[in-house]
């Protein structure tokens, strides 16, 4: 199913940075303090470093992103590590550590089987001897000399490594977190949903820090809306919404597509505050592979009192409407054709935009 983001001073300093930076009014609002729409570090800054690593977080922040991304997924003895799957097949080194030869298994998760190493079968301290790698070397090549540095973040890791660099910059920085097939480990005894309460709610960073839960899945939304009865006011909520607009969505009504209508968005306005599409469920290709006349999602959207974060911009040609291609070949890095495609997508009226470079979304902005 294609459903298809230092160092903590301990001084009395540090503290009062952390309270300044907790304190700035962006709690509650779609959009930066500046009114500008939100730059989210999309599993960090994945085109310049290997995703969900504390160097992709970190280089994400560095770059000017409001929030960053952790997708979440349990291991064995229920632990929330950044992983966008719960395969890790080819993300990490897995496949080459003999010790773990027999874990190799086949699953089913989002309704797609597939086979390799997955995170349910592997205990945080076994997950912890490994190291990851890129995704996909024969687009970012320059992102392989990483490989085998950096280990799979857990999520509290991931707060405090935030918070540290929230105290160090002197501004809040935002976690927008992803429960992943939240069905799926649901079967297997290990339920996401309390373990993210637990997680933020055990925290002091994520108790006033913005925070935005996003998740393909209603009845995951509403679960953790349920578990906090509606208390906390720094927590926002995210329906995200399939590339494909056909698929039925596993324990709620209709497809994607209806939830994209009037009268599906204001379903989504009953239990969340923001919609995740597709960044061609807003503009659309043609068959020449170049953007469409933009639809009216966006301002159904709105007028249903949602706001619009749309996933995902990558600045690479192959990733690129044909637009803002250029000659350099489909792997080949192309920053002024991202920026130009980003602003495209700003005209319509967005809120907030996923990018593996937020560099570039920054640029976008200015």
């Amino acid at each position: 199913m294609k459903f298809t983001r230092r160092g903590l001073m301990g001084s009395a300093l540090a503290a009062s940075m952390v309270g300044r930076a907790a304190a700035e009014p962006v709690v509650g609002r779609d959009r930066a303090a500046d009114g500008k729409p939100l730059v989210i570090g999309h599993r960090g800054a994945p085109a310049l470093r290997p995703e969900h690593t504390l160097a992709s977080y970190a280089k994400a922040i560095a770059d000017g992103a409001d929030f960053v991304e952790p997708d979440l997924v349990p291991t064995k003895d229920g632990v929330l590590v950044a992983r966008h799957e719960s395969n890790i097949a080819d993300t990490t080194d897995v496949a080459g550590r003999p010790e773990f030869a027999a874990r190799r298994a086949t699953r089913t998760i989002d309704g797609k089987t597939q086979t390799g190493w997955f995170t349910v079968d592997f205990t945080l301290a076994e997950l912890k001897t490994l190291r990851a790698k890129e995704r996909l070397p024969k687009i970012r090549p320059q992102n392989t000399v990483y490989d085998g540095q950096f280990q799979i973040p857990t999520f509290e890791e991931i707060i405090d490594f935030v918070a540290a660099e929230s105290a160090t910059r002197g501004r809040p920085i935002g976690l927008i977190p992803e429960l992943k097939s939240v069905r799926d480990f649901r079967a297997l005894g290990l339920p996401t949903e309390q373990r993210f309460v637990d997680v933020i709610s055990a925290h002091s960073y994520t108790q006033t820090a913005p925070v935005e839960l996003q998740c393909f899945y209603a009845e995951g939304l509403r679960h953790v809306r349920d578990i906090l009865g509606h208390s906390r006011r720094n927590l926002r909520f995210m329906q995200l919404m399939g590339e494909a607009h056909d698929i039925t969505i596993p324990g709620q009504p209709g497809t994607f597509g209806e939830m994209m209508t009037p009268a599906g968005l204001r379903e989504v306005a009953s239990y969340a505050d923001i919609i995740g599409p597709s960044t061609r469920s807003v503009i659309p290709l043609g068959p020449d592979q170049r953007l469409a006349a933009p639809t009216a999602l966006v301002s159904d959207a709105h007028a249903a009192g949602l706001a619009v974060h749309v996933y995902t911009f990558r600045p690479e040609n192959v990733f690129l409407a044909a637009d803002f291609r250029n000659d350099s070949g489909p792997a080949a890095r192309n920053p002024e054709g991202s920026i130009a495609e980003i602003r495209r997508y700003l005209a319509t009226g967005i809120d907030g935009f996923f990018t593996d470079d937020p560099a570039l979304g920054r640029a976008a902005l200015a």
